[in-house]
């Protein structure tokens, strides 16, 4: 390192006097040594924005990769159904994605309903009755004694008392102008929940309010009965909820659900072109800072855009001539990006959905989803995928350019502390100079 300048610009005289700034001299000179140190704390300012870019496309690349995961997901939106019915006062239905397409006749006798039993009337809930007993059951279990005492002998005391012994219905004071009566309501519908009470000796008597009885129907020709207006296992896949009864068939109709599955694909379409997008800005020249984006010279970049692209093309064969995006109304745009016709994705949903569903989730060889799949889970691998050890060599890069400016400094501020040490002292012999002068000029004089 130079250590001395072309002049001591800390130097200044006044008449017989000569002072030396020795802190303002070090400072020059100090300052003149710094420009490796400031070379390395700007390519420490490039890393960072380069980390923080990569650290961006690796956020959008795994928000693609979750979007190409709903296209790939056997269970997820591209196998969804939807049900339709031709009238909703008698029943609707839903469906997952294990159900078959296709429309069956449905015709209800009866709905499912919920035993309910009621005592006679007395004047409020704290009334007290005869005491005695009488058995419960529900259904073909086993009938339990209900004995009544001088501690349950009211209408609000025996509901506790029952609700305590969980027998599967529920007891309740019913109170109106009439006054008030017990009310029991099973907790299974169907005949299964039918509420019987027998043996009664109490000073209540009891009448039942609704009977417990199955659900009745035709699906498709075949008479079938459910204890619950909620039918499932009829069909596979598919819960019918029943609404009300009918004369004439109803129509369920079972079909794909082009709704979540366009969802799904604009989604994806969506998180393609964000990636695509911020790659595209990396090597975009910028004439304000003439210069291309953080990573523009960054190889692992333009591998990952090359790869998304690429994935992007990617076509089936055969397949009822629905062998890429382009076929279903996606096309690729000049800059990469894509570009969804609505209509044509409608109108090739409706008329060729398995060709559609083929095209992302065909196993063997595989469809476009899994094959997009794969190339991310290589893209965005935690340990050994190109992202994140492109942001292993920054992260590397950036601590050995630290430790080189730490180091740096450490032996900038020793050199000042050294040049202080002599500088100072030069100060204090400059400062001396006029009186040794004068000391030396009179005894010359007096010589």
């Amino acid at each position: 390192m130079s250590t001395s300048p072309t002049a001591l610009s800390g130097v200044t005289a006044s008449g017989t006097s000569t002072t030396f700034n020795a802190q303002q001299y070090v400072a020059q000179i100090i300052a003149s040594e710094q420009g490796p140190e400031t070379l390395m704390q700007q390519q420490v300012t490039n890393l960072s924005a380069q980390a923080t870019a990569l650290g961006t496309i690796s956020t959008q690349l795994q928000s693609l990769q979750s979007a190409v995961f709903a296209l790939d997901d056997f269970q997820g939106a591209l196998v969804a159904k939807a049900v339709t019915s031709s009238d909703t006062s008698v029943a609707t239905a839903t469906a997952d994605a294990t159900a078959n397409a296709g429309t069956h006749s449905l015709v209800v006798s009866n709905l499912a309903s919920t035993s309910s039993q009621y005592s006679n009337t007395l004047a409020d809930g704290n009334t007290t009755f005869g005491t005695g007993s009488f058995q419960l059951q529900v259904g073909s279990g086993t009938a339990t004694t209900i004995t009544v005492d001088g501690t349950n002998d009211t209408l609000s005391t025996l509901a506790s008392s029952i609700n305590s012994q969980n027998l599967g219905v529920t007891a309740s004071v019913i109170t109106d102008a009439s006054g008030s009566r017990l009310s029991l309501v099973s907790g299974t519908s169907g005949l299964p929940g039918q509420i019987t009470i027998s043996n009664n000796t109490t000073g209540l008597t009891f009448k039942q309010a609704v009977a417990g009885a199955n659900a009745s129907f035709t699906l498709d020709g075949v008479a079938l009965a459910s204890t619950s207006n909620t039918a499932t296992g009829v069909l596979p896949g598919v819960t019918l909820n029943l609404q009300g009864t009918s004369a004439t068939p109803v129509s369920i109709t079972v079909a794909p659900d082009t709704s979540q599955a366009t969802t799904a694909i604009q989604n994806f379409v969506t998180a393609y072109n964000t990636v695509i997008q911020s790659l595209n800005t990396q090597f975009t020249y910028d004439p304000n800072i003439q210069s291309t984006g953080p990573l523009g010279s960054d190889s692992v970049v333009m591998q990952l855009q090359q790869s998304l692209l690429g994935d992007a093309a990617f076509s089936v064969s055969g397949n009822s001539g629905i062998t890429n995006l382009a076929a279903i109304g996606i096309s690729m745009n000049e800059d990469g990006t894509l570009s969804v016709d609505s209509s044509t994705l409608n109108a090739t949903m409706n008329s060729n959905y398995g060709a559609v569903l083929n095209l992302f989730q065909q196993v063997t060889p595989a469809g476009f989803a899994a094959n997009f799949n794969n190339d991310l889970l290589n893209m965005t691998d935690p340990t050994n995928g190109p992202v994140a050890l492109d942001q292993s060599g920054i992260a590397q890069s950036t601590a050995a350019l630290n430790q080189q400016i730490s180091d740096f400094q450490d032996n900038l501020n020793l050199q000042e502390q050294q040049l202080m040490q002599t500088y100072s002292q030069v100060a204090v012999t400059l400062q001396e100079m006029p009186t040794l002068l004068q000391q030396v000029q009179s005894q010359l004089g007096s010589a």
